[in-house]
């Protein structure tokens, strides 16, 4: 089989085989978003498919429980495949890494539901799903350090903006494969066999990805280096052991990773469980705001990764988290205005207070799902703020019970399974909108962007994707150039799969938590925006400035 040799590009523009390796590496990088994020938008499916002997709120539980399992073992991911891509090479790992992405997607296309095979189905679907995350954890390291030591110098951000676009062409890619697959099967049948067929189409990804990879040679720098015998023995005692290089681990996380992670989820995917859960806009019409500014945001991510190669990576990636973290509450209230003009009317307007015995209330912080409440204080809070109610908790007498005041006017409440119609008719009465209000924004087809409404809350999200694509653009170039060629992969792997895996990956989550504990729908935004601070402080302190780094040096 022929392979590439990549020769170095001068001054010039970029050469046909640096296209080729941008290309290969990161056509493979969005298959593999492409299959992480299938499970993610199919998940209520998937519950019902592979948790089916749970009630119905169990079973939602433990399929997002199990979609959170493939974020939490990215960085062991990245431990396993960085050790293995700095001893044997760039090249061979992620090919390893893509080979088990694809084959895990692949399987649970096959996979017998719980109905056929019993307890079996979800251990081998979780098993999947974490096999999933590891292979994640090893590939965007890999794909980012290749892209990267075949750069010239000046042009590493640039180079390695297209594998920073990855993320976002995957989870849009595996959006528009679902929605096809939706319209030629019918929604029945998608539910009953149809959600396997975007599983099954991704042994073709993977063929083809791995036909490319196959034709790629390995590293110059890294192959270079193997040459001369100076490779690392040990990477991870000498990327983590070594306070100098650990210390640079520690900055990475805390002045870069870390911050970006939380802007990208915010921007990506905490706004759209905003539209859904908290303003009520139906999923069609979530999903196609979200795809629109990401359609219209992409190509950011190469305009920011260009211009650092300019003016430093740190101003831009630290600029958008402080930018991002001043502007998050202004722009989520502005979205509330255009998306659900009812509500934000209902919120200014009314006040709905519960009141408690202190010692009966508990807190509501529940990121994963898992807490059932009983507390009739802690049932009513929970319930108030699924309907998107902003309330305040006061406090009662010793020994009193609940009682929930809409408006100054005291409503029943008998902690209840039947949905507490009177409180909700109450609340309603307030002027907080039913389910379907005619205010809501909808989009009758993908081209029902030209009304006003719709049009600012997609100019609204696209300010979001801007903040997205700086931090992101840069990052992968800022990483790459912190760490000596010898442990690269190890060392700028665990930071970034911490920062996006835990802090990202977990934010929606934890977020909602927030305010179902506060009673604010805003106030989830303080997660994203603490760690953006923390991140833009001690970046701008104690990171150093990359982009003049001649990583063909170290």
């Amino acid at each position: 089989m022929s392979t590439v040799a990549v020769s170095q590009a001068g001054a010039g523009g970029m050469t046909k085989d640096e296209r080729f390796v941008i290309l290969a590496s990161s056509l493979g990088t969005v298959f593999e978003w492409y299959d992480f994020y299938l499970y993610g938008s199919l998940a209520g499916i998937i519950g019902v498919q592979f948790f089916s002997d749970y009630p119905p709120a169990t079973r939602d539980i433990f399929a997002l429980l199990a979609f959170a399992a493939g974020f939490l073992v990215r960085p062991f991911g990245a431990i396993v495949f960085g050790r293995v891509g700095d001893i044997v090479g760039r090249k061979y790992t992620f090919l390893v890494t893509i080979l088990i992405m694809g084959l895990s997607t692949f399987i649970v296309g096959l996979l017998p539901n719980a109905a056929t095979i019993g307890f079996a189905a979800p251990v081998i679907l979780i098993a999947l799903r974490l096999a999933q995350g590891l292979a994640l954890g090893g590939e965007y390291g890999g794909a980012a350090t290749y892209v990267a030591e075949h750069a010239p110098n000046g042009k590493r951000g640039y180079y390695t903006s297209f594998i920073q676009t990855t993320a976002t062409l995957g989870l849009f890619l595996s959006l528009l494969v679902i929605l096809f697959t939706r319209t030629a099967t019918g929604e029945a049948d998608f539910a009953k066999w149809g959600w396997r067929i975007p599983f099954l189409v991704s042994v073709l990804l993977l063929g083809v990805s791995v036909w490319i990879r196959l034709r790629l040679n390995e590293s110059p720098i890294f192959q270079k280096m193997k040459d001369e015998g100076k490779s690392s023995k040990a990477p991870l005692t000498e990327a983590f052991a070594n306070w100098q290089n650990g210390k640079l681990v520690l900055l990475a996380l805390l002045g870069g990773t870390m911050g970006q992670g939380v802007v990208w989820y915010t921007g990506q995917f905490y706004a759209l469980f905003f539209l859904q859960s908290i303003l009520k806009v139906d999923g069609y019409t979530a999903n196609l705001l979200i795809a629109w500014s990401l359609l219209l945001g992409t190509g950011f991510f190469v305009v920011f990764g260009a211009l650092s190669d300019k003016i430093g990576r740190k101003p831009i990636i630290l600029g958008g988290c402080l930018i991002a973290a001043l502007t998050f509450f202004p722009i989520f209230k502005m979205i509330t205005t255009n998306a659900n003009p009812a509500l934000e009317k209902a919120i200014e307007s009314g006040k709905v207070e519960v009141w408690a015995d202190p010692a009966g209330c508990g807190d509501l912080f529940n990121p994963v799902g898992t807490r059932v409440f009983t507390a009739p204080c802690d049932t009513a809070r929970a319930f108030l703020s699924q309907s998107s109610v902003k309330y305040v908790t006061m406090p009662g007498a010793a020994g009193s019970g609940v009682k929930v005041v809409v408006n100054g006017k005291e409503v029943p409440y008998a902690n209840a399974k039947d949905g507490n119609p009177a409180v909700l008719a109450a609340v309603q009465a307030a002027g907080y909108p039913k389910a379907g209000d005619p205010g809501i924004v909808k989009m009758s087809n993908p081209f029902d962007i030209f009304r006003p409404q719709v049009a600012a809350i997609i100019g609204l999200l696209f300010i979001l994707v801007i903040f997205v694509t700086m931090v992101y653009g840069p990052i992968a170039a800022m990483l790459v150039e912190l760490f000596p060629t010898k442990i690269r992969y190890t060392s700028m792997s665990l930071p970034y799969h911490i920062g996006n895996g835990w802090f990202g990956g977990l934010l929606p989550a934890t977020a909602f938590a927030i305010v179902a504990s506060t009673g604010d729908i805003y106030a989830g935004l303080w997660y994203p925006i603490v760690f953006a601070v923390i991140t833009a402080v001690v970046g701008f302190l104690f990171l150093p400035e990359t982009k003049d780094v001649d990583i063909k040096a170290t």
